[in-house]
């Protein structure tokens, strides 16, 4: 539903919002209603004390204020209860009851203050009668104050530029109006973004990098929001069906019907081995973190075991691994590894916009050299992330169309000019130069990661890279392929990350206008279904969102009910390629790094517990990531103590399988078929 339009202009709500808020609002009232006339019939005779015919007065009018208050919002809620998301058409008069229930806003807060200024007299009654004229003071400005701040979340900075398209309609405005006004509404949103997210960010600093950062990320937000008239409950809805909808397409699906790359012989022989590496390798993608990650997943011992070294005075031989003020963290990446001190080459937690985090270290077990790149854990990398836009690289890899991410591109840049400039390679393989070198990396960090080891391949031609949860907007085609030969991704369930692009976000949101304009049930059901399907699971049959067959794939133009959800003119609205987030120039489509194993939970150990899950794990091809999934776990699979934990899980279980394999059969047979 298109953001409501009140004093001319849009807010970012929309007419059928009001059920639940105007529900808890309506039932407060009501108690309050029955408290007060209680209080009044009850304690009537009581009032013949001085100012008693003041205080009668008070609890009269308000008995009356509450009433009319009750029946307007029993109006607002039933009003916005009708119709659906792309039909407001029964709830056009909402901007009317609206408009009465804030103008009973201005004797509500006149009588609220009479009666804080009579309580101020210190009136001598029955103390009840005194009591409940006070509860009813402090619950009348607690609802005012609620009101205000309710207003200013839902004021809308862009409203007075959106009120045209909302207000008048698609086809109201021809096609030079439409697009002058769009270019300035895109004008403004870029503005209006950049001004949010420096505020947001306003200890990050103002360098070059962050002020270019700042821009980018301003302008992928507008480019995204600016060509729908989506307001934020229309987005959870849309998520509640797709994730239902996505059920029950899986459930339907036979399974020859299920699409799968099956791997090769070769692929699937190795499948073990890189299982074991990736589940060592984890270990300093973790240790990456430093203490933050190390406490969480320990929080009962964890300060305990490295408490000493948060307060110890640094000795000559921690100065050897950088000169950064490691604190705790160097006790929990010793314990995290299992390393000692001597082992690390370096370790730098240096943190700005396009500059990562990293360690070097010597691995005498698996006889390598580890660089580990830490993933996002301050606003800074977030700003990494979101500096989404392609840019080409300059790289002796032998491969055209050399182009990826350019936040991620740049901080890999960071590190492998820290690297080779600073000798910090060269110090490590000159202590062990029959070692290897091994580059991983969870989140953001598996993408710098990934775009760090083809950077230093053509120096290091036995480098191997181990990306855990690496996002999916990263490398061009040829370098996706390029990869291939060396770098393996792990991902885990429904996780997000490997999934996010800028061009599945483009995809993401049609996909929601389609299952919103599909839908013939209100929002507040849609809403109450899902919170019950999101925390108890069931049925997602009896869905008014499928579309039979294959008809959803052949839908080229927005239905009826989308056109009243974009903005006419925008890229969108005609549902074409070319859209400005997929733009082939700065927007291209990009690619996972490398072959990817992809760990699956068998069965279900509940919505959100996991103390009983267990995991296969196969060889997966990109293309099974090219949708963002939506589902409880998409978040929660993305964290690296819950990866960590799978990954203990399907070793432990394939190395059973491989040992004790069920009726005898053959060692190498049982593990094919896994």
């Amino acid at each position: 539903m298109p953001g409501m339009v009140l004093f001319g202009r849009r807010w970012a709500i929309a007419s059928d919002d009001l059920v639940f808020p105007g529900f808890f609002e309506l039932s407060l009232r009501v108690v309050w209603w029955i408290g007060i006339l209680t209080l009044y019939l009850l304690h009537r005779g009581k009032l013949d004390c001085a100012g008693g015919v003041l205080l009668s007065s008070y609890l009269i009018v308000l008995i009356v204020l509450l009433a009319v208050i009750i029946c307007t919002l029993t109006a607002i809620v039933c009003v916005s209860m009708k119709g659906t998301i792309c039909n407001p058409g029964p709830r056009k008069s909402m901007a009317k009851l609206l408009y009465i229930r804030l103008a009973l806003f201005l004797p509500e807060m006149g009588w609220a203050s009479l009666g804080a200024a009579w309580i101020a007299d210190d009136i001598q009654c029955d103390k009840t009668v005194v009591n409940g004229i006070i509860a009813t003071v402090v619950v009348s400005w607690i609802i005012i104050v609620s009101t205000v701040v309710t207003i200013i979340v839902v004021f809308d900075p862009l409203g007075g530029k959106m009120a045209p398209y909302s207000s008048a309609g698609p086809n109201h405005l021809d096609s030079h109006e439409s697009s002058q006004l769009l270019n300035g509404l895109k004008t403004a949103a870029t503005s209006v973004w950049e001004t949010r997210i420096k505020l947001l960010c306003c200890c990050v600093g103002k360098d070059d990098h962050t002020r270019v950062a700042f821009s980018s990320t301003a302008e992928l937000f507008s480019t995204y929001f600016s060509d729908t008239d989506l307001v934020p409950s229309d987005i959870a809805a849309g998520l509640t069906l797709l994730h239902q909808q996505q059920d029950n397409i899986r459930n339907s699906q036979e399974p020859d019907e299920v699409i799968s790359h099956s791997p090769g012989p070769p692929q699937e022989a190795d499948l073990d081995a890189e299982l074991e590496n990736c589940h060592h390798y984890m270990q300093f993608a973790a240790a990456a973190y430093g203490w933050p990650l190390y406490i969480y997943r320990n929080p009962f011992t964890g300060l305990c075991k490295i408490g000493g070294d948060c307060c110890r005075t640094r000795t000559a031989e921690y100065d050897l691994v950088g000169g950064d003020q490691l604190s705790c963290h160097f006790g929990s990446i010793l314990q995290t590894t299992g390393l000692q001190y001597r082992d690390f080459i370096h370790i730098s937690f240096h943190d700005k916009v396009y500059e990562l985090p990293f360690l070097v270290a010597l691995d005498h077990r698996k006889e390598s050299v580890v660089v580990a790149v830490r993933g996002t854990m301050s606003l800074q990398d977030i700003l990494t992330d979101l500096s989404a836009e392609s840019e080409d690289l300059n790289l002796e890899c032998g491969v055209q169309d050399c182009s990826a991410h350019k936040g991620i591109s740049q901080a890999a840049r960071y590190v492998y000019q820290r690297l080779i400039n600073d000798g910090i390679l060269s110090q490590a393989f000159s202590i062990a130069p029959e070692y290897r070198l091994v580059v991983v990396g969870h989140s953001l960090g598996a993408g710098a990661a990934a775009l760090l080891a083809i950077m230093l391949r053509s120096s290091y031609p036995q480098l191997r890279c181990y990306a855990f949860s690496p996002p999916r907007g990263l490398l061009s085609k040829s370098l996706y392929e390029h990869s291939k030969n060396f770098t393996v991704s792990l991902v885990l369930g429904k996780d997000i990350i490997p999934r996010l692009s800028v061009t599945n976000l483009e995809d993401l949101k049609k996909r929601i206008l389609r299952v919103i304009a599909h839908c013939n049930k209100p929002k507040y059901k849609i809403l109450l279904r899902g919170c019950w399907y999101e925390l108890f699971g069931g049925d997602p049959d009896n869905l008014p969102t499928e579309l039979d067959g294959g008809a959803q794939g052949h839908l080229t133009q927005p239905l009826l009910g989308e056109q009243s959800l974009l903005t006419h003119g925008s890229p969108t609205y005609s549902f074409s390629s070319d859209s400005p987030l997929e733009s082939p120039a700065k927007y291209p489509h990009l690619y996972p790094p490398g072959r990817i194993i992809h760990l699956e939970e068998e069965g279900t150990s509940g919505r959100f517990c996991r103390a009983a899950a267990r995991y296969s794990a196969r060889w997966a091809h990109e293309s099974q990531f090219s949708k963002i999934l939506i589902g409880p776990k998409m978040l929660t699979d993305h964290m690296p103590d819950v990866l960590m934990k799978a990954l203990d899980s399907v070793v432990s279980d394939r190395a059973a399988y491989v040992f004790c394999p069920p009726g005898g059969g053959s060692n190498v047979d049982m593990v094919r078929q896994l």
